[in-house]
């Protein structure tokens, strides 16, 4: 793929080698629709091979979302949907495995909330930089669904598993101020600075050795294949769940806005 054949991603070419990425949904909080998820597999391989590039910096555009999860109705599409359900646990696996096998540096410029495989992308980047005001959650077991996508790969690793273990199983969101606490990102700063801040890191980065910058972020980054089979193991299960009843009463309760009933939760009836 070359960059114009991207629909929902913008490129702009900064000094010394920098691109920014922009998630581009604005109307749906950039949430990642069908065509965005599959392009977050694609862009991976295009950027690595791109000799102009030394460093990504990747945003959402407008003010309020870096992406607000995934298209409801393209989620609805994979409640239930086998065929549907197997493409995505591909896709979902090849944008963790790209980004890992990306040889340049990936900064997240998380400007607003962020869930589902956009929260992927700026969890997995290689440093991340947060505002004060912007949100994320794992959501997946709102949808009723485990937590797969990259959290079992990584949340672990940045934050230790009790924290993870909470986090994940609640859904509870996590701010800019509580992220950076946690380790779960690099810095957070007011929003007016988040832009500053991650582009001058990134031309720190691009003005390195790029030889060892790259040999560094590989090494690394074998920490989280080490856990390969983890999060194989965690996006198949999430998989699974959509084919069951807790997916549709999740997305039900989700697109009405109302508190879930789980057919999980529900406790035998008596003498049963």
């Amino acid at each position: 793929m070359k960059y114009e054949d991207f629909q929902f991603l913008l490129f702009e070419r900064h000094a010394d080698g920098v691109l920014l990425i922009t998630l581009n949904r604005p109307e749906a909080m950039n949430a990642t629709n069908a065509r965005m998820h599959w392009e977050l597999t694609r862009i991976w391989p295009v950027v690595n091979d791109d000799p102009g590039v030394k460093v990504v910096v990747v945003t959402g555009a407008g003010d309020r979302a870096f992406s607000a999860g995934g298209d409801l109705g393209w989620v609805e599409e994979m409640v239930g949907n086998a065929e549907v359900v197997a493409a995505v646990m591909k896709e979902a696996g090849d944008i963790v495995y790209n980004m890992l096998a990306c040889e340049k540096p990936i900064i997240s410029a998380i400007n607003g909330v962020a869930v589902g495989a956009g929260l992927a992308v700026a969890l997995l980047a290689d440093v991340s930089v947060m505002a004060e005001t912007a949100r994320f959650t794992d959501g997946h077991v709102r949808l009723g669904v485990g937590a797969g996508d990259h959290a079992a790969i990584v949340w672990p690793l940045l934050c230790g598993v009790a924290k993870a273990k909470y986090y994940l199983m609640t859904a509870d969101f996590i701010d800019g101020k509580e992220a950076e606490r946690l380790g779960m990102v690099t810095f957070c700063v007011p929003k007016e600075e988040l832009m500053e801040k991650a582009l001058a890191v990134a031309a720190k980065l691009a003005r390195g050795s790029q030889s060892a910058i790259r040999a560094t972020k590989k090494s690394i980054n074998n920490w989280m294949r080490i856990a390969g089979p983890i999060f194989d193991n965690s996006l198949a299960t999430e998989m699974l769940g959509f084919l069951g009843a807790d997916a549709r009463e999740g997305l039900d309760a989700v697109r009405n806005k109302r508190t879930p009933d789980f057919p999980s939760a529900r406790l035998p009836a008596d003498g049963a």
